[in-house]
């Protein structure tokens, strides 16, 4: 993913683990392929206790770290586990106490009623499976082809890469969403990622393209129509071209690894550009998009094709600082301090975040429903 960059002639995106803290699906970083953070250089793999060579402390602490993470989110699930059934029990009471008060006859007429509505919700829902298993194979044959590059998976720890994984979620439920969805590539998907994916409910019906082997290795011969979305390109992407297939980075590093999606392309011999943000908006300082959110920005662009418009409907407000810009591209509140603006971005992320989060969560689970 990529880090935002505050510049006037674009932003670049890095993921990072908001998503592990609020659900929300929000990391740190997408280069759009890297991440911001401040985690330590040593992988995951060389974190195990059964390593053959004794822990520095430092390894130590962020395996005890590491535990105590995966401690509370296995608790989280229990206590989230116990409340639905605690809910349900609840519900069920409160519908047999409503039912005593009722004579048999008007009893019999209200459970028939009951499994009406529960039919009628169940076909709804059938026919909008439907549906959205039309939109998204016809999107394999002329929709606007997107690939998520996870072929830096050895370079993150094991909270990293869940937050990826639920960052990959999030991309796939919005994508299902659109009326015109794109086609969802996931390239490099082996190992860890694999796995934890594979453990995601319904991840074996997704309709979408997941390759093990990289970008490069399953489409050589579609190697010039290739474009990877970098923070760090001179390239500013003016529009989305359906014959290209656009890279997004699928990589939670803390700031650990800057360029190294740039660095890749160039590598590659591939064409990499960056998606105008600064041109619409400015960012508050040290403020990040996730992998799911710039997957949006390229979904509402494609049913907009207006940038500024995409960038504001996606980028959560306390990300911003009042950057509404006039016709010719130059903001509204130039004139404004950056001190103000730093204060006035403070704020607002105080007041929008958890909601922003708690929005989120609704609208994600409602779609994989």
């Amino acid at each position: 993913m990529e880090e935002m960059q505050n510049t006037e002639s674009g932003v670049g995106v890095r993921n990072g683990d908001d998503c592990e803290n609020n659900g929300n699906g929000e990391g740190k970083t997408i280069s759009y392929g890297e991440n911001d953070g401040n985690a330590g250089d040593i992988p995951a793999s060389s974190k195990s206790p059964h390593a053959s060579q004794p822990l520095s402390k430092r390894a130590q602490k962020k395996l005890i770290k590491q535990q105590k993470y995966e401690a509370k989110k296995a608790e989280k699930k229990a206590m989230a586990k116990q409340q639905k059934r605690l809910d349900k029990e609840q519900k069920r009471k409160e519908w047999d106490k409503k039912l005593s008060t009722f004579s048999e006859e008007e009893k019999s007429k209200m459970i028939e009623e009951r499994k009406g509505v529960r039919k009628e919700r169940m076909e709804k829902r059938s026919e909008e499976r439907d549906r959205k298993i039309e939109r998204l194979t016809k999107a394999k044959e002329d929709g606007q082809n997107i690939i998520i590059d996870l072929e830096f998976s050895h370079l993150m720890t094991a909270s990293e890469l869940s937050s990826l994984v639920q960052q990959i979620m999030y991309c796939y439920a919005v994508n299902s969403r659109c009326a015109s969805p794109c086609h969802l590539w996931l390239t490099g998907c082996n190992g860890d990622m694999e796995t934890q994916l594979d453990k995601l409910p319904g991840s074996d019906k997704w309709i979408m393209e997941k390759k093990s082997e990289s970008y490069i290795e399953a489409l050589q011969t579609l190697k010039d129509s290739l474009v990877y979305l970098t923070a760090d390109a001179e390239k500013v992407l003016d529009d989305l071209d359906r014959k290209k297939m656009y890279i997004i980075g699928g990589l939670v590093d803390r700031n650990r690894w800057k360029g190294i999606t740039m660095k890749k392309a160039m590598e590659q011999g591939i064409e990499a550009a960056r998606l105008p943000i600064g041109n619409y908006l400015k960012m508050s300082s040290s403020q990040v998009l996730t992998v799911n959110q710039v997957m949006e920005i390229l979904l509402k662009y494609l049913e907009t094709r207006d940038w500024k418009d995409s960038f504001f409907q996606v980028i959560p407000q306390r990300k911003r600082c009042g950057a509404d810009g006039d016709e010719n591209g130059r903001f509204v509140d130039e004139e404004r301090s950056e001190e103000g603006n730093s204060l006035e971005c403070t704020k607002k992320s105080k007041t929008t975040s958890s909601v922003e989060a708690n929005d989120r969560e609704a609208e994600m689970v409602a779609s994989l429903v």
